[in-house]
Protein backbone atom coordinates (compact mmCIF):
# COMPACT_ATOMS: atom_id res chain seq x y z
CA UNK A 1 0.00 0.00 0.00
CA UNK A 2 1.24 3.42 -0.68
CA UNK A 3 1.43 5.81 2.32
CA UNK A 4 1.93 9.28 2.81
CA UNK A 5 3.25 9.16 6.61
CA UNK A 6 2.81 12.88 8.41
CA UNK A 7 4.19 13.24 11.88
CA UNK A 8 6.77 15.42 13.23
CA UNK A 9 8.32 15.03 16.96
CA UNK A 10 9.58 11.56 18.80
CA UNK A 11 5.84 10.47 19.06
CA UNK A 12 5.73 9.62 15.62
CA UNK A 13 9.45 8.18 15.23
CA UNK A 14 8.63 4.08 16.07
CA UNK A 15 5.25 4.45 14.18
CA UNK A 16 6.86 5.77 11.01
CA UNK A 17 9.36 2.73 11.23
CA UNK A 18 6.64 0.10 11.60
CA UNK A 19 4.97 1.57 8.56
CA UNK A 20 8.28 1.20 6.56
CA UNK A 21 8.94 -2.12 7.42
CA UNK A 22 5.52 -3.32 5.86
CA UNK A 23 4.39 -0.95 3.42
CA UNK A 24 5.93 1.29 0.76
CA UNK A 25 6.10 4.92 2.23
CA UNK A 26 5.81 7.60 -1.03
CA UNK A 27 6.35 10.46 1.17
CA UNK A 28 7.26 12.26 4.72
CA UNK A 29 5.61 15.07 5.90
CA UNK A 30 6.59 16.95 9.02
CA UNK A 31 7.15 20.74 10.40
CA UNK A 32 10.13 22.01 8.95
CA UNK A 33 13.51 22.86 10.85
CA UNK A 34 13.41 25.01 13.57
CA UNK A 35 15.56 27.02 16.39
CA UNK A 36 17.00 24.62 18.79
CA UNK A 37 19.66 24.94 21.29
CA UNK A 38 22.12 27.42 23.03
CA UNK A 39 23.21 28.66 19.34
CA UNK A 40 19.53 28.58 18.31
CA UNK A 41 21.04 26.89 14.92
CA UNK A 42 17.87 24.93 12.96
CA UNK A 43 17.57 21.64 13.68
CA UNK A 44 15.48 19.08 11.79
CA UNK A 45 12.47 17.41 13.55
CA UNK A 46 12.72 13.69 14.90
CA UNK A 47 10.76 12.41 11.92
CA UNK A 48 12.82 13.99 9.34
CA UNK A 49 16.07 12.94 10.66
CA UNK A 50 14.12 9.18 10.61
CA UNK A 51 12.93 9.43 7.10
CA UNK A 52 16.34 11.10 5.65
CA UNK A 53 18.43 7.79 6.92
CA UNK A 54 15.71 5.55 6.05
CA UNK A 55 15.94 7.49 2.26
CA UNK A 56 12.03 8.05 2.61
CA UNK A 57 11.54 11.74 0.74
CA UNK A 58 10.71 14.34 3.03
CA UNK A 59 8.21 17.58 2.53
CA UNK A 60 7.98 20.63 5.15
CA UNK A 61 5.05 23.12 3.53
CA UNK A 62 4.46 26.17 6.14
CA UNK A 63 0.53 25.75 5.14
CA UNK A 64 -1.38 22.84 2.91
CA UNK A 65 -4.32 25.63 2.41
CA UNK A 66 -2.52 26.83 -1.04
CA UNK A 67 -3.52 25.22 -3.88
CA UNK A 68 0.26 24.53 -4.75
CA UNK A 69 0.59 22.19 -1.76
CA UNK A 70 -2.47 20.38 -2.28
CA UNK A 71 -1.72 19.77 -5.99
CA UNK A 72 1.57 18.22 -4.54
CA UNK A 73 -0.30 15.97 -2.55
CA UNK A 74 -3.07 15.14 -4.78
CA UNK A 75 -0.16 14.45 -7.12
CA UNK A 76 1.44 11.93 -5.17
CA UNK A 77 -1.30 9.39 -5.42
CA UNK A 78 -1.54 7.88 -2.29
CA UNK A 79 -3.70 5.20 -1.09
CA UNK A 80 -3.46 6.26 2.43
CA UNK A 81 -2.26 9.18 4.60
CA UNK A 82 -1.16 8.32 8.29
CA UNK A 83 -0.67 11.03 10.27
CA UNK A 84 0.32 11.47 14.13
CA UNK A 85 1.55 14.54 15.81
CA UNK A 86 2.14 16.54 12.34
CA UNK A 87 1.49 19.86 13.74
CA UNK A 88 -0.67 21.04 10.66
CA UNK A 89 -4.49 21.13 10.47
CA UNK A 90 -5.31 19.26 6.98
CA UNK A 91 -7.71 21.51 5.38
CA UNK A 92 -10.49 19.36 3.65
CA UNK A 93 -9.16 19.13 -0.12
CA UNK A 94 -6.17 17.42 1.73
CA UNK A 95 -8.12 14.99 3.62
CA UNK A 96 -10.27 13.94 0.37
CA UNK A 97 -6.81 12.74 -1.80
CA UNK A 98 -6.06 9.37 -0.35
CA UNK A 99 -8.11 6.67 -1.88
CA UNK A 100 -8.39 5.19 1.74
CA UNK A 101 -8.85 8.69 3.18
CA UNK A 102 -6.39 9.85 6.29
CA UNK A 103 -5.92 7.88 9.67
CA UNK A 104 -5.07 9.42 12.75
CA UNK A 105 -3.01 7.81 15.66
CA UNK A 106 -4.37 9.25 18.70
CA UNK A 107 -2.90 8.94 22.30
CA UNK A 108 -6.06 9.01 24.43
CA UNK A 109 -9.79 6.88 24.29
CA UNK A 110 -11.55 9.73 22.43
CA UNK A 111 -13.66 11.09 23.20
CA UNK A 112 -11.51 12.19 25.94
CA UNK A 113 -8.93 14.38 25.86
CA UNK A 114 -9.17 15.18 22.22
CA UNK A 115 -6.65 18.06 21.37
CA UNK A 116 -3.00 19.03 22.08
CA UNK A 117 -1.50 17.06 25.29
CA UNK A 118 -3.90 14.32 25.80
CA UNK A 119 -0.86 12.17 27.41
CA UNK A 120 -0.15 15.10 29.90
CA UNK A 121 -3.40 15.67 30.66
CA UNK A 122 -4.61 12.18 31.50
CA UNK A 123 -2.16 11.83 34.01
CA UNK A 124 -2.49 15.32 35.88
CA UNK A 125 -6.52 14.25 36.06
CA UNK A 126 -6.06 11.62 37.72
CA UNK A 127 -6.62 8.96 35.35
CA UNK A 128 -6.06 5.35 35.49
CA UNK A 129 -6.18 4.30 31.96
CA UNK A 130 -5.42 5.65 28.57
CA UNK A 131 -4.91 3.99 25.19
CA UNK A 132 -4.58 4.78 21.38
CA UNK A 133 -7.43 5.33 18.99
CA UNK A 134 -7.12 4.71 15.50
CA UNK A 135 -9.64 7.46 13.84
CA UNK A 136 -10.65 8.51 10.46
CA UNK A 137 -9.92 12.34 10.24
CA UNK A 138 -12.22 14.84 9.22
CA UNK A 139 -12.55 18.44 9.36
CA UNK A 140 -12.95 18.82 13.50
CA UNK A 141 -10.84 18.48 15.97
CA UNK A 142 -10.80 14.91 16.77
CA UNK A 143 -14.05 13.95 15.94
CA UNK A 144 -13.71 11.59 13.40
CA UNK A 145 -15.07 7.91 13.47
CA UNK A 146 -13.10 5.40 15.43
CA UNK A 147 -11.76 2.34 13.81
CA UNK A 148 -9.91 0.93 16.26
CA UNK A 149 -8.99 1.25 19.86
CA UNK A 150 -6.54 -0.53 22.51
CA UNK A 151 -6.21 0.91 26.01
CA UNK A 152 -3.82 0.31 28.78
CA UNK A 153 -3.66 1.15 32.54
CA UNK A 154 -1.55 4.25 33.50
CA UNK A 155 1.32 3.21 36.27
CA UNK A 156 0.93 4.90 39.56
CA UNK A 157 4.16 6.31 38.81
CA UNK A 158 4.57 7.03 35.60
CA UNK A 159 5.80 9.73 34.01
CA UNK A 160 4.58 11.48 30.83
CA UNK A 161 7.88 10.23 28.96
CA UNK A 162 6.88 6.98 30.27
CA UNK A 163 3.51 6.63 29.00
CA UNK A 164 4.49 8.30 25.77
CA UNK A 165 7.00 5.61 25.13
CA UNK A 166 4.28 3.06 25.80
CA UNK A 167 1.71 4.45 23.98
CA UNK A 168 3.74 4.94 20.55
CA UNK A 169 4.83 1.77 20.84
CA UNK A 170 0.83 0.76 21.43
CA UNK A 171 0.04 2.96 18.12
CA UNK A 172 3.16 1.31 16.62
CA UNK A 173 1.55 -2.17 16.32
CA UNK A 174 -2.36 -0.94 16.48
CA UNK A 175 -2.00 0.87 13.21
CA UNK A 176 -0.03 -2.06 11.36
CA UNK A 177 -3.29 -4.36 12.26
CA UNK A 178 -6.00 -1.62 11.43
CA UNK A 179 -4.33 -1.05 7.58
CA UNK A 180 -3.80 -4.99 7.26
CA UNK A 181 -7.70 -4.94 7.84
CA UNK A 182 -9.07 -1.95 5.66
CA UNK A 183 -11.54 -1.35 4.33
CA UNK A 184 -13.57 -1.01 7.96
CA UNK A 185 -16.53 0.68 9.30
CA UNK A 186 -15.63 3.23 11.86
CA UNK A 187 -17.28 4.00 14.63
CA UNK A 188 -18.76 7.11 15.07
CA UNK A 189 -17.54 8.77 18.51
CA UNK A 190 -19.74 9.31 21.47
CA UNK A 191 -21.28 12.95 22.70
CA UNK A 192 -20.95 11.88 26.04
CA UNK A 193 -17.37 12.57 28.36
CA UNK A 194 -15.83 14.62 25.51
CA UNK A 195 -12.75 16.47 27.16
CA UNK A 196 -10.48 18.74 25.78
CA UNK A 197 -6.47 17.88 26.37
CA UNK A 198 -5.49 22.11 26.27
CA UNK A 199 -2.11 22.32 25.26
CA UNK A 200 0.20 22.85 28.76
CA UNK A 201 1.50 26.32 29.84
CA UNK A 202 4.64 26.82 31.15
CA UNK A 203 2.12 28.67 34.09
CA UNK A 204 0.79 25.08 35.26
CA UNK A 205 4.56 24.14 36.52
CA UNK A 206 5.14 25.16 39.88
CA UNK A 207 3.94 23.46 42.93
CA UNK A 208 1.49 24.54 45.21
CA UNK A 209 2.35 22.55 48.00
CA UNK A 210 -1.18 23.34 49.77
CA UNK A 211 -3.16 21.20 47.22
CA UNK A 212 -3.68 17.23 48.07
CA UNK A 213 -0.76 15.19 47.86
CA UNK A 214 -2.15 13.37 45.37
CA UNK A 215 -3.04 16.22 42.94
CA UNK A 216 0.84 17.54 43.55
CA UNK A 217 2.12 13.98 42.70
CA UNK A 218 0.26 14.10 39.39
CA UNK A 219 1.42 17.56 38.50
CA UNK A 220 5.00 16.38 38.70
CA UNK A 221 4.45 12.92 36.92
CA UNK A 222 2.26 15.00 34.28
CA UNK A 223 4.96 17.64 33.91
CA UNK A 224 7.82 15.59 33.34
CA UNK A 225 10.32 15.95 31.62
CA UNK A 226 8.69 18.92 30.13
CA UNK A 227 8.01 21.31 30.95
CA UNK A 228 8.81 20.13 34.20
CA UNK A 229 6.84 20.83 37.68
CA UNK A 230 8.99 23.18 39.99
CA UNK A 231 9.91 24.48 43.12
CA UNK A 232 12.60 26.77 44.56
CA UNK A 233 14.82 25.64 47.43
CA UNK A 234 17.37 27.95 49.18
CA UNK A 235 16.23 30.47 45.93
CA UNK A 236 17.31 28.34 43.30
CA UNK A 237 14.42 26.56 40.57
CA UNK A 238 14.67 23.06 40.95
CA UNK A 239 12.90 20.73 38.53
CA UNK A 240 10.49 17.82 39.88
CA UNK A 241 10.67 15.41 37.61
CA UNK A 242 9.64 12.09 39.20
CA UNK A 243 7.21 11.46 42.57
CA UNK A 244 5.09 9.37 44.45
CA UNK A 245 2.51 10.13 47.43
CA UNK A 246 4.34 9.32 51.06
CA UNK A 247 3.53 9.23 54.36
CA UNK A 248 3.29 11.67 56.68
CA UNK A 249 1.96 14.93 57.10
CA UNK A 250 2.37 18.43 58.09
CA UNK A 251 2.58 22.30 57.04
CA UNK A 252 2.13 22.32 53.54
CA UNK A 253 5.72 22.91 52.20
CA UNK A 254 7.31 21.69 55.37
CA UNK A 255 10.30 19.32 54.54
CA UNK A 256 9.70 16.21 56.86
CA UNK A 257 13.19 14.18 55.63
CA UNK A 258 15.13 14.07 52.73
CA UNK A 259 12.72 14.86 49.36
CA UNK A 260 9.30 14.05 51.57
CA UNK A 261 7.64 17.39 51.47
CA UNK A 262 3.93 17.51 53.24
CA UNK A 263 1.09 19.04 51.17
CA UNK A 264 -2.05 20.29 52.08
CA UNK A 265 -3.47 16.93 52.67
CA UNK A 266 -0.52 14.37 52.99
CA UNK A 267 3.23 14.07 51.41
CA UNK A 268 4.92 13.64 48.29
CA UNK A 269 8.23 11.85 47.93
CA UNK A 270 10.23 13.51 45.59
CA UNK A 271 13.04 10.52 43.61
CA UNK A 272 13.80 12.36 40.86
CA UNK A 273 14.93 16.53 40.75
CA UNK A 274 17.53 18.81 38.57
CA UNK A 275 19.23 21.43 39.84
CA UNK A 276 19.74 24.43 36.63
CA UNK A 277 22.52 23.87 34.56
CA UNK A 278 22.60 19.86 36.12
CA UNK A 279 21.60 16.04 34.88
CA UNK A 280 18.69 15.05 36.50
CA UNK A 281 19.61 13.29 39.38
CA UNK A 282 18.23 10.79 42.26
CA UNK A 283 17.21 12.43 45.28
CA UNK A 284 20.03 10.89 47.33
CA UNK A 285 22.56 12.23 44.77
CA UNK A 286 20.51 15.40 44.76
CA UNK A 287 20.86 16.08 48.97
CA UNK A 288 24.32 15.24 48.50
CA UNK A 289 26.26 18.04 49.93
CA UNK A 290 23.16 20.39 49.81
CA UNK A 291 21.14 21.16 53.10
CA UNK A 292 17.45 21.69 52.91
CA UNK A 293 15.90 24.23 54.20
CA UNK A 294 12.50 23.50 56.75
CA UNK A 295 9.84 25.03 54.41
CA UNK A 296 9.49 25.30 50.89
CA UNK A 297 7.21 27.93 49.38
Amino acid sequence: MKIIFMGTPEFSVPILKALNAQHEIIAVYCQPPRPAGRGKADRASPVQICAEALGLPVFHPVSLRDAEAQQAFAGLKADLAVVVAYGLILPQAVLDQPRLGCLNIHASLLPRWRGAAPIHRAIMAGDVETGVCIMQMEAGLDTGPVLACEATTIGVEETTADLHDRLSLIGSTLICATIDLLPLTAVPQSEQGVTYANKIDKAEARVVWSKPAAEVDRQIRGLSPFPGAWCEINGERIKLLRSRVAEGAGVAGQVLDGLRIACGDGAVEITLAQREGKRPMSAADFLNGLKMPDMLG
